[in-house]
Order: structure tokens, then C-alpha cells, then sequence
């Protein structure tokens, strides 16, 4: 991963960004390491709970309803939930070719308004996620599997994630505009 400077173009992220944010920043950066660490597990009882329905489909012929929903719970809120530990380490997809057509000054100043793009974005999918959220509470919104599971879990995940989500892009705006006004 290559991070921008205004003197070019570094391997490493610069030092500001590990207290990016005093202690709004290391709370958040604690939350994502903890939210990391249940993503994980959550992904390997996914693995686990695919396998299972695997091997009792084929060999014992049995249904496996709740296996494959289940499991769909878990990815969707692995994927949810540590977004924004991924974008706090600039680990979203992103266009590196053109970070070596343009200069440094040229680069800071695109990677700041594709922040303040993202974070809008983002900003307004969490918007309609707890509008959505809440639709499925009021409404007692359930799947339409034979397992049932109410919605209001993956939604709420969804919800959680985006808004984590955005505040890491609020900070690491926020963070880039201060460097840039300091002397």
C-alpha cells in the first residue's frame, strides 16, 4: 500500500496517522481491532457451519435451511462490521495508477475529496441502513426461509458497520485537512 506525502510517495502511512484523531481515533482504532478479531471468528464458524451443511446435505440427505442463512448472517456481518478497519489501514479498493501520473500536491488533494466522496456515500448508505433497521423492527420483518430469522439482525450489523464506516472516513478527512493548515 502506498500512502501520498508532500514530499512523494511513502511505503508506510506517516506517523500522524497513528494518533489521528487524539482519543476519538484510538477509541475507534480499539473498537476496529476488537471488531476485527469477532470478524474473524465469525467467518471461520461461516466456513465451519458451510461445511456442515455440506457434508449432511450429501451424505445424510438432510435439509439445511438454517445452514445457509446462517452463514449469510455471519458474512454479511464480517464484511459490515470490519469495513471500516480496513479503510482506517487504506485497504479498500482504490486506483493506484494514476497516484504515479500526478504530483504529491496534486494526490493529497485527490485523495481528500475522494474521502469527502466516500464519506458522503457512505454517510447516506448508513443513513438508509437504520431507516431500514428500524422498518424491520417496527414491522417485525422475518425471512421468508423456513428458519425465519428475523431481519433485523443482518440490518442492524449493515447499520453499525456503515456508520463505523463513515466516521473513519470523517476522521481520516479531518485528519488530512489539519495537516494540510498546519505550518
Amino acid at each position: 500500500m502506498e500512502y501520498v506525502t508532500e514530499t512523494g510517495v511513502t511505503e508506510k502511512p506517516p506517523e500522524s496517522d497513528k494518533d489521528a484523531g487524539g482519543i476519538f481515533g484510538f477509541l475507534l482504532a480499539r473498537l476496529n481491532n476488537l471488531i476485527v478479531f469477532l470478524s474473524s471468528i465469525a467467518l471461520v464458524l461461516a466456513a465451519l457451519v458451510l461445511t456442515y451443511s455440506v457434508v449432511t446435505r450429501y451424505f445424510l440427505h438432510l435439509s439445511t435451511d438454517w445452514q445457509d442463512e446462517l452463514s449469510v448472517f455471519l458474512i454479511v456481518g464480517a464484511v459490515f462490521m470490519s469495513s471500516a478497519a480496513i479503510q482506517a489501514q487504506r485497504g479498500h479498493v482504490a486506483i493506484e495508477a494514476i497516484v504515479t501520473l500526478l504530483g504529491p500536491r496534486t494526490n493529497a488533494v485527490r485523495q481528500v475529496l475522494v474521502d469527502i466522496a466516500s464519506m458522503m456515500f457512505c454517510g447516506y448508505f448508513a443513513w438508509k441502513s437504520w431507516a431500514l433497521l428500524a422498518e424491520a423492527w417496527t414491522e417485525n420483518f422475518h425471512s421468508e426461509s423456513t428458519w425465519g430469522p428475523p431481519l433485523w439482525i443482518p440490518y442492524s450489523l449493515m447499520s453499525v458497520g456503515m456508520t463505523l464506516l463513515s466516521l473513519q472516513l470523517l476522521l481520516q478527512v479531518v485528519d488530512q485537512l489539519w495537516r494540510r493548515a498546519r505550518p
